[in-house]
């Protein structure tokens, strides 16, 4: 290593839309979503060593974990450094944590940190390690197209809050799709140009911090079919719509949950009203503003 011992944040995400398109013939969906980064961070550190140890905070996390396979993508996986890995982010829960550890890891990576590792199409080892790992690339808040390749980012976040509710629920994101196949099979929806699209829109409103305007275009097309089969869900976005939340929303395939806010005054009053669905955690975040867009 470069610069000796390294510590880094990895945030979490949600999703402000997620419209979910067409399956391709590769078998893929693609989709359109507007992400942010916010404020919940798991916590990476490198440190030189002797031999590659790999430890994670909690254990069961450390088989196949992304952070490992990161490093394998572009060839340190027997790389003189001492890894370690704290979870602070929900696993399974739709907030996107072990993406954002992948992309900390090629970021540090891109910038020298982890030593040489030559040239490289830092795209597409994100893309070999999961469709939500190129957004973190973008250090900000993107409008995500493609399967998750087109990263368009939208520049410096406003200053707003969220609240986020974390069912005891794990949903399984195949699973996700599957029903939502199955759904559209029997009600095949309207086509959606991207002209009219709601991301689209909601990119734009959150280009001009345009508050009531994002509120307008959030939509989830996972969100229905999800509070359905899971009451765990359903509770923590009635639980977000009882404490006065305008828009509860689910965050990618979930379970989490969440409600957007202009600023930590609103924010803090909705989650001291909360009524705690058993289980449920709760977190009171603004959006996370990356060293790019400062």
């Amino acid at each position: 290593m470069r610069f000796g011992s390294l510590a880094l944040s990895a945030p979490a995400k949600i999703n402000l839309t997620l419209e979910i398109l067409q399956r391709r013939d590769d078998g893929y969906h693609a989709l359109r979503s507007v992400m942010v980064p916010v404020a919940l961070a798991d916590e990476l550190a490198f440190a030189p060593a002797t031999r590659f140890d790999f430890t994670c905070d909690p254990p069961a996390l450390t088989a196949g974990n992304l952070v490992v396979r990161a490093l394998a993508q572009i060839g340190l996986a027997d790389a003189p450094l001492a890894v370690t890995l704290r979870k602070r982010t929900p696993v399974g829960a739709g907030l996107g944590g072990g993406s954002s550890d992948a992309a900390t890891v090629l970021r540090a990576a891109m910038q020298g940190e982890l030593g040489p590792v030559g040239a490289r199409d830092w795209i597409a080892d994100a893309r070999a390690l999961g469709s939500d790992v190129p957004f973190f690339l973008a250090d900000g808040p993107a409008l995500i197209e493609g399967t998750g390749e087109r990263v368009t980012a939208l520049g410096a976040p406003p200053p707003w809050w969220i609240v986020l509710v974390v069912p005891p629920v794990h949903v399984a994101t195949g699973d996700a799709y599957g029903r939502l196949a199955a759904s559209r099979a029997a009600a095949p929806p309207p086509t959606r140009p991207r002209a009219e699209s709601l991301s689209i829109r909601c990119g734009e409103a959150l280009q001009r911090h345009d508050y009531p305007g994002v509120l307008a275009t959030m939509t989830n097309d996972f969100e229905p079919i999800v509070a359905e089969i899971y009451p765990q869900v359903r509770a923590a976005l009635d639980a977000l719509a009882g404490a006065g939340a305008a828009r509860p929303m689910l965050s990618g395939s979930g379970g989490s949950c969440f409600a957007l806010f202009a600023n930590e005054e609103q924010a803090r009053a909705c989650a001291s009203a909360i009524r705690t669905p058993p289980g449920a955690t709760i977190a009171v975040v603004p959006f996370a503003r990356g060293g790019a867009w400062r």
